[in-house]
């Protein structure tokens, strides 16, 4: 009975404005997720190559023997080894980015919240950064020991370090104030950010290039080894947070309000924390900076469906995973055969997105 009345009051926060737009959300999710299958496939299929993801499919799907051995060979290398691995990481990607995106959104009860907000991608990016400058030097047994793995278990470990540094900074008597989180995530990013500038600064002209790529973002190097050492902490974090829906409706009353709810606050925000924590630092380690998808997702479908994370933090994992594809297709494609990072092509779609949501807020536009 306490479970259902949670349940009632968080839904009636969700709906109270709008009136309940479950069956719409149903749709908008159904017609994700075909467009999601559609992303996968022309993601598959496109590229610098001439290779046939089709072609492959079909052989493999009927037992075929091709006529052209060679060319079967190198079409199945080609989507085997290099698009498949990438398609698949930027599924995780985008969902993991957008997922995160709401879920901040819901615990700062802010529309313009984003995972940056608490440190983690630049804690990742520093970790990253050391390894790419220092990996000969000072963290060459790091790197010997670690292999291909160094850059993103480094990442990976460096934004978990920046969440904990946080979370004990902003926890007194076993309360966590979001609000000195926010504002000691904002002093430990800038302080990140200046060690990885004196990195930077000892870097030379090889390790600068491979720097700016990384920073801007890429899928580039996506590889079966990355999505298992990544994969599984993505995916946990993503089966983890749809469950804090009840928890983030009941939570834009108020954390009293909530708390009289039923809803164990304290836990709610640890919870969100260390899953966002999670997914972000775990993209970012195999990935780089990937910006806006996390602002500009969830916000585009609290418009169309409205704000229960009911439904909205499945649809924001669904259409990240989607537009991380096309925007990475994008990239493949725009220049090809070079490629562009992709995190040029989400700032050039987001940042007009972003402006416009900030402007709306302000209510100096009425669009």
């Amino acid at each position: 009975m306490a479970d259902q009345s949670i349940a009632g009051a968080a839904g009636k926060v969700a709906t109270a404005a709008n009136g309940d737009r479950s069956a719409r959300a149903r749709a908008v999710i159904l017609l994700l997720s075909l467009a999601l299958a559609l992303s996968i496939f022309l993601s598959l299929t496109s590229g610098a190559s001439d290779a046939s993801a089709v072609r492959v499919i079909r052989d493999w799907l009927t037992g075929a023997v091709p006529a052209d051995a060679g060319l079967a060979a190198r079409d199945q290398l080609i989507v085997y080894d290099i698009r498949m691995p990438r398609v698949l990481l930027g599924v995780l990607i985008g969902a993991a980015l957008a997922v995160s995106g709401a879920v901040m959104q819901g615990l700062f009860r802010n529309p313009l919240a984003d995972p940056g907000l608490i440190g983690v991608s630049a804690g990742s990016s520093l970790g990253a950064v050391a390894i790419i400058v220092l990996g000969t030097t000072w963290l060459a047994p790091v790197t010997l020991a670690l292999g291909t793995l160094a850059l993103p278990l480094a990442a990976f470990f460096g934004g978990l370090s920046v969440t904990l540094l946080l979370y004990a900074i902003a926890t007194r008597h076993g309360r966590t104030s979001v609000a000195t989180m926010l504002l000691a995530g904002l002093a430990i990013a800038a302080l990140t950010m200046a060690l990885t500038g004196i990195l930077i600064f000892m870097a030379d002209d090889r390790q600068l290039r491979d720097l700016t790529f990384w920073q801007l973002g890429s899928l580039a190097g996506a590889t079966w080894p990355k999505i298992g050492t990544v994969g599984p902490v993505i995916l946990l974090a993503l089966a983890t947070m749809p469950f804090l829906w009840r928890g983030l409706n009941a939570l834009a009353l108020g954390e009293a309000t909530a708390g009289h709810l039923g809803i164990p606050v304290q836990r709610l925000k640890y919870t969100a924390i260390v899953g966002v924590s999670a997914a972000v630092g775990a993209s970012v380690a195999v990935s780089g900076g990937i910006g806006f998808i996390g602002i500009v997702v969830p916000h585009l479908l609290r418009l169309a469906i409205g704000p229960d994370n009911r439904y909205l933090l499945p649809a924001s994992a669904v259409l990240g995973a989607s537009l991380l594809l096309i925007a990475d297709a994008v990239a493949r494609t725009v220049v090809a055969p070079a490629e562009l990072p992709i995190g040029i092509v989400t700032a050039v779609a987001g940042a007009p997105f972003f402006l416009w949501i900030l402007l709306r807020k302000r209510g100096i536009v009425d669009l």
